[in-house]
């Protein structure tokens, strides 16, 4: 019996990663391989006077010592912002230079000046020591809204005011004008905190430039390795595009921070060329919290009006967000058109009116992390939800209830277009599986043992499977949105599909064949998925913002179509039968109500063999498609996190976590479920445990796992999770994405728990014991003071 879409299927890759057999960046060893080791600035702000390599050089064992000058000498360009955003009053966006070596100026801690190539990584990081750097140290600022500020210390000389581009959405006149006739307005000031993305394994690159051919082989831990090589060619002038090969082996992970190239990347390219050996590096955890992007990082005043009966009339926004010291690829993107598209949520909202600030600082650059803008806008969102209910006493399932969308598809006031969706009946099925109608029993239960308990709700709604090219590239996006992929029947009948989506984590080896095996009705070990390979696969745009069902899968549907096509012309010539009679099952091709039949393997070798096909047809059964989607997909969603608070110490934990999900067309529920586990394990790091911490130098306090606190199995419940599929009508699996809606649901779901329970609001992330502890005192002193 062949696998059916809908079937729990385990993951066919976990049986290399569980035993060890996976093959990462890292476990690649090259002749003649020698190791960078980058020498970094020690300060957020400097001026780079001089650079003395002369001890490294003098090493045993050391090769070279490469410094910007020479990088940027040799024709290297300057790292890109891949999506361009202006300011509502036309200006363009204010891209400072950011060279994979720093010059004359380092803008970060971390930022790196110089790179040492050494026979082993130990005598690499030895000699990366023993450059003496003469700094010029320069004033510093962390904070976006102190870096807009008169004074603040300025950053890229562009960028007058530290300012990258002021930009809106929606109608500020008609929103100010039902603001101002609001029976009720609930305003609030809110943090979304930087994260730090984390993966389990760190960033690498293994880079190897072949004289003779003048050919260049990178090993890289990317989402997207196609787009790397496009990047690396025709920005940064490493190579032509025809003599780089980017391969993207097993990726332990990514959330966002493996998109993009980074210096380092880069670096070993350049580097391998100069040197005539292979150059590896591997980041250590250290380096991880110190360069990799980080997420999130916002600053928002909001205002939100509501009539007489409880229905939205108004919602303003104004963001400022932290870019910091560099424009990353997404960056631009993030705080924009992944963020202010969001805000009308799952709500019939009339009037909208966002504006974002976005600011350099001397920090990390900030880019997409697991959600990308969706959970900033909903964290938004929801946090003012559950203010506005508590302060207009009402209970908060019914305000969103009140307020929700109920038809599709519905165009929001913010260039979203939903097309499906059921959030009333998704709300009401969490409420089912969380028992709300017995939280008042198990509060004073809690009550009588001393303890708070809380419930907290959040109802979103999120954008995946970015799209359509044309729409994205009229909104500044630098590349087309669409994928790829080609499927190959072999000559036995087995298959291969070869996909530009790329897997670090999400299954597709498992889920991509799935749909293959039950289109086909063959064997699910009979079908190889490819991937993450330039020479073998043709461009692809990779994986991120939940796209590889949506849009690379809706590809791999779209070369079956084609092949399928192919089958039934050779079999109805073969069998002299109908094509519209021929009926794929049981590992054949019949012709309905007889026993005439080709197996797969005789298709297969006929369509190769040639001796029998139908008059002009080509030999072979090997088809490519590409998919553009119409639109984004629409995942929603209700989660109710239920918790207990210990007032003694501000000790939270969450007892119970329900989420219940809308993501269409389920392929593989294992798997969804995994991806949710995952996500929402994510959400509730950042809303209790993770920060990122900066001083006032611009020294990362938060530099290892001491001091950035990560979710651990015992901070976590056991999840209960339900499924309600609205199919979208926008590709023709139907589904929707799911592996960003716990991060994106999660945190709002927890601090409305604990506001809830403590009963004081403006609790900001993350909920700590020491934070939440404040919290109450803060509430009962308000309380006396009355």
């Amino acid at each position: 019996m062949s696998t059916k879409i809908g079937d729990r299927v385990k993951r066919s890759e976990d049986k290399r990663f569980i035993t060890g057999a996976g093959k990462y960046t890292d476990d690649i060893r090259q002749e003649n391989q020698a190791y960078a080791a980058f020498v970094r600035s020690p300060y957020a702000h400097a001026n780079v006077k001089g650079i003395d390599a002369s001890a490294a050089e003098a090493m045993d064992g050391v090769i070279a010592v490469l410094n910007g000058a020479q990088l940027t000498g040799d024709g290297i360009g300057n790292i890109i912002c891949g999506w361009a955003v202006s300011s509502k009053d036309g200006s363009p966006m204010n891209m400072g230079a950011w060279s994979a070596l720093a010059t004359e100026k380092v803008r970060y801690v971390g930022d790196a000046v110089a790179v040492v190539i050494a026979e082993t990584d130990a005598l690499a990081r030895l000699g990366a020591e023993a450059v003496e750097v003469d700094y010029e140290e320069l004033p510093t600022v962390v904070k976006a809204d102190k870096a807009l500020a008169e004074g603040a210390p300025q950053i890229h000389e562009n960028a007058p005011g530290n300012q990258i581009f002021d930009w809106e959405i929606g109608d500020q006149a008609a929103t100010d004008a039902a603001l101002a006739t609001a029976a009720h307005i609930t305003e609030v000031d809110i943090t979304n905190n930087r994260l730090s993305p984390n993966p389990m394994e760190p960033r690498a690159a293994i880079a190897t430039y072949d004289a003779a051919e003048e050919h260049y082989t990178l090993y890289t831990t990317s989402q997207n390795p196609h787009v790397a090589r496009l990047v690396l060619s025709a920005f940064y002038n490493v190579a032509p595009e025809h003599k780089l090969r980017v391969i993207a082996p097993d990726v332990g992970g990514g959330f966002g921070a493996k998109i993009y190239i980074y210096p380092e990347e880069i670096t070993c390219l350049w580097a391998s060329m100069k040197t005539n050996r292979s150059v590896k590096w591997t980041s250590d955890r250290s380096e991880a919290f110190m360069t990799d992007a980080h997420g999130r990082d916002h600053i928002t005043n909001a205002r939100m009006g509501f009539d007489a009966d409880g229905k939205i009339v108004g919602f303003k926004v104004d963001t400022i967000a932290n870019v910091g010291a560099y424009m990353s690829l997404f960056s631009s993107a993030v705080p924009t058109y992944l963020y202010g598209t969001l805000m009308s949520g799952q709500y019939d909202m009339p009037a909208i009116h966002c504006n974002v600030r976005t600011a350099y600082t001397n920090t990390v650059p900030v880019d997409a992390y697991r959600g990308a803008g969706r959970p900033e806008a909903t964290y938004l969102i929801e946090t003012m939800m559950e203010r506005a209910a508590r302060e207009m006493a009402m209970d908060p399932a019914e305000l969103r209830r009140r307020n929700f969308i109920q038809s599709f598809p519905h165009q929001t006031p913010v260039i979203l277009a939903y097309d499906a969706g059921d959030f009333p009946k998704i709300l009401q099925m969490a409420q089912e599986s969380a028992d709300v109608a017995g939280f008042a029993t198990r509060k004073a239960e809690a009550a009588s043992r001393g303890m708070l308990r809380g419930l907290g709700y959040s109802t979103f709604i999120e954008a995946c499977g970015l799209a359509p090219s044309a729409a994205a590239g009229s909104l500044g996006a630098g590349v087309g949105l669409w994928e790829s992929a080609e499927v190959r029947m072999n000559p036995v009948g087995t298959i291969e599909v070869l996909t530009g989506s790329h897997s670090h984590g999400q299954g597709h080896e498992t889920t991509f064949a799935q749909i293959v095996a039950d289109r086909f009705d063959i064997p699910i070990e009979n079908v190889k998925i490819v991937h993450g390979d330039t020479d073998k696969v043709q461009f692809g745009m990779g994986t991120y913002g939940s796209r590889s069902a949506p849009v690379g899968m809706s590809a791999v549907v779209k070369a079956m179509d084609k092949v399928e096509a192919k089958i039934k012309k050779i079999v109805a010539h073969v069998l002299e039968a109908d094509e519209a009679d021929l009926v794929i099952e049981g590992g054949a091709v019949s012709v309905a109500g007889t026993d005439k039949q080709m197996l797969w393997h005789e298709i297969g070798l006929a369509a190769y063999m040639a001796h029998n096909l139908p008059e002009g047809m080509e030999p072979g059964l090997k088809e490519t498609a590409f998919f553009d989607p119409v639109n984004f997909s629409f995942p929603s969603g209700a989660f109710i996190c239920e918790v207990e608070v210990d007032p003694e110490t501000g000790t939270t934990e969450i007892v119970q976590f329900t989420s219940a999900d809308d993501f269409g067309t389920i392929i593989n529920p294992m798997i969804v479920e995994g991806q949710v586990h995952g996500g929402v394990a994510q959400g509730i790091g950042q809303a209790l445990l993770e920060q990122v911490i900066y001083d006032d130098d611009g020294q990362l306090l938060t530099g290892s796992y001491m001091d950035y606190t990560m979710p651990r199995a015992d901070d976590l419940p056991f999840f209960t999770i339900d499924h309600h599929a609205t199919p979208s009508p926008n590709n023709p699996l139907g589904v929707k994405g799911c592996g960003e809606a716990g991060a994106i649901g999660a945190p709002p779901a927890v601090i409305n728990a604990i506001t809830d329970a403590i009963g004081a609001e403006g609790l900001a992330m993350p909920a700590t014991p020491m934070n939440v502890w404040r919290a109450i005192q803060a509430a009962k002193s308000s309380i006396a003071a009355e």
